[in-house]
């Protein structure tokens, strides 16, 4: 199998300035196409730890893909870097990568001056992959077997994140000609309500079945819930996808209705789904999550098609005089309780006219808790034509952490609201 690594340059990096969001994006498209990454480092603008660092992926990678210090100040020294370690003796001009910088700055209505005019030369002995989103192009550099052992490419990208990752289709074509890649089958279900560990233990026996040949990953995410990823390398892609979908089946026996997909989405998405399939709408009220369950219903595209609106009712005079919420519920049982979250759930859905509604009501701290409701409570409630349900659910005390968990756990109550109202179900693990 083809091995990778990936290097980001940048003092910034270091110090933590800004976060390393390139390498995952990178790595993620080289696993795509059966590129197996084997470390990701990180180092700063520093001649001779670039030159030494970069020799030493190279002797044990096929492929090094770097991003950043390609930028037009003095503080960017990966491209000189890069033509000692390629040996290169002078810099040529690409002149397609001048076109697009002349374009990119003429149309920002800048001046086009001799720092920006560098950034189109290159060491000649590397070969151009135009960056048509910046000024920097990404820059190949290909070594013969005697370089460092063995044939291997490097590909030098700019740093900035939406530049890199505009670059990567091009970067993974040229990977594709020059590399015989192995088969790799992935697939995907999402989970929601169950923590990692848990998860695992429910999965133990069924995990130390697998084939030998099949690879199961953990990934958790705040929002999206737990994703179980079943990979093979090599073989035949109908047969080795024949042999995970049997494996997916038993795990649909295992785990009921905390698969939300049978494949990589989100609650969101599969909640959007789900409306239009029935041609139902939502709404939200909205206390502790401050407007991000809205968010994240408005994010899928044509969610117009179902979702209505909401009201972000943080204090609780907007509860009770937006929302209606009797000032006797609030006064008896609080802010932070099954009872006033169903109000609040048939006060938006009595406003929008929306056939589905979601509240939360809660404490995501770091302060504010009590004995009954300890930082991390969140009361959540949902509301159709078949009734009002609520759920409460406790976290930790990291305020933003809560607020994605509490998100999380209200879109799955109206998921499964959904379903059961519906019939409704996108998941087809049980049919």
């Amino acid at each position: 199998m083809v091995q990778a690594s990936i290097c980001t340059i940048g003092d910034e990096i270091l110090i933590g300035q800004i976060v390393d969001t390139n390498s995952s994006k990178i790595a993620s498209a080289l696993e795509d196409i059966g590129v197996k990454v084997t470390r990701m480092v990180s180092f700063g603008d520093v001649r001779e730890e670039i030159i030494r660092t970069l020799e030493s992926e190279l002797r044990q990678n096929e492929i090094v893909v770097v991003t950043g210090g390609l930028g037009p100040t003095k503080d960017d020294i990966t491209r000189s870097a890069l033509a000692e370690l390629s040996g290169s003796t002078r810099y040529v001009e690409n002149r397609k990568q001048s076109e697009i910088i002349e374009r990119i700055l003429h149309s920002r209505g800048l001046d086009v001056l001799d720092i920006n005019r560098a950034q189109a030369l290159v060491p000649d002995r590397c070969e151009v992959i135009l960056n048509r989103l910046g000024t920097a192009p990404v820059m190949v550099f290909r070594f013969a077997g005697n370089d460092f052992g063995h044939p291997c490419t490097l590909y030098s990208l700019p740093g900035v994140p939406y530049e890199a990752e505009g670059a990567l289709p091009d970067i993974i074509d040229d990977i594709r000609r020059h590399h015989s890649l192995t088969a790799i089958h992935h697939r995907s279900i999402m989970t929601c309500g169950v923590a990692e560990s848990a998860l695992a233990k429910k999965l133990e026996d069924w995990e130390d079945s697998l084939p030998e040949d099949m690879h199961l990953a953990y990934l958790p995410d705040p929002v999206k819930g737990v994703r179980l990823r079943l990979s093979i390398y090599g073989g035949v892609r109908e047969d080795e996808e024949k042999r995970i979908g049997n494996e997916f089946a038993k795990l649909g026996l295992l785990l009921g209705n905390i698969v939300y997909a049978d494949y990589d989405t989100t609650l969101q998405e599969v909640i959007g789904k789900l409306l239009k399939r029935s041609g139902k709408t939502v709404s939200a009220a909205e206390s502790c999550t401050g407007g991000t369950i809205s968010q994240l219903l408005a994010s899928v595209p044509g969610a117009s098609a179902y979702y209505l609106g909401s009201v972000t009712s943080y204090a609780a005079e907007v509860k009770e005089n937006i929302l209606g919420v009797s000032p006797s519920i609030i006064g008896k049982y609080g802010v932070v309780s099954s009872e006033c979250a169903a109000a609040m759930a048939e006060g938006v859905r009595r406003i929008t006219g929306s056939d589905f509604a979601i509240s939360t009501t809660g404490i995501a701290g770091p302060t504010g808790g009590t004995g009954e409701n300890p930082v991390g409570t969140v009361w959540v409630g949902v509301s159709s034509g078949t009734g009002t349900e609520t759920v409460r659910f406790r976290y930790g005390n990291d305020r933003i952490r809560n607020i994605e968990r509490f998100a999380s756990s209200a879109l799955d109550v109206l998921r499964k609201k959904i379903e059961s109202d519906t019939g409704n179900s996108e998941s087809n693990l049980n049919k």
